[in-house]
């Protein structure tokens, strides 16, 4: 791991800095009250709990809600592992999502995808652009999955 991608990941697991980052950034993380969870070289867990900000009229947790905690997790390990490799741009280019329980405790999005996108941004050359289908598991404190989040990012070395 690099310097600064050990860096990122100490910001994005420190609450108070993680906060800051996201008010400005990404503010409906701070009102939905995301955390990360765990952020490695090969997976990222974001929570999204469930309380009347993230809650929609059907007593479950609102669709888009679900949509900015699972981006997050996929988002995340992008960064950390572009971190020190020089300049990227990055931007989601689809989405599909399925959804199999109701939403209506914490959910926990897993994203374990760390090294195929690692072997993806170090094999790009200058110039050069590709994409990566990420996939985000949301699952209910029982275990239970909830939804699977698909988010296609494309990547180009600059």
């Amino acid at each position: 791991m690099t310097p600064e991608a050990k860096s990122y990941q100490n910001k994005m697991k420190n609450g108070f800095i993680f906060w800051w980052a996201m008010l400005f950034k990404l503010p409906s993380a701070v009102f939905w009250k995301l955390k990360i969870k765990e952020l490695t070289e090969e997976v990222c867990q974001v929570t999204i709990p469930y309380f009347w900000r993230t809650q929609n009229p059907f007593k479950s947790t609102y669709f888009a809600a679900l949509a900015g905690a699972a981006e997050l997790s996929t988002g995340a390990l992008c960064q950390l592992s572009m971190a020190g490799k020089g300049k990227y741009s990055m931007l989601v280019v689809d989405f599909r999502a399925e959804y199999h329980k109701k939403a209506n405790q914490t959910i926990t999005f897993t994203c374990n995808q760390g090294k195929e996108l690692d072997d993806l941004i170090n094999k790009l050359a200058p110039g050069e652009s590709n994409t990566l289908v990420m996939v985000s598991t949301g699952t209910n404190p029982t275990g239970d999955i909830v939804a699977k989040f698909y988010v296609t990012w494309s990547f180009k070395r600059k």
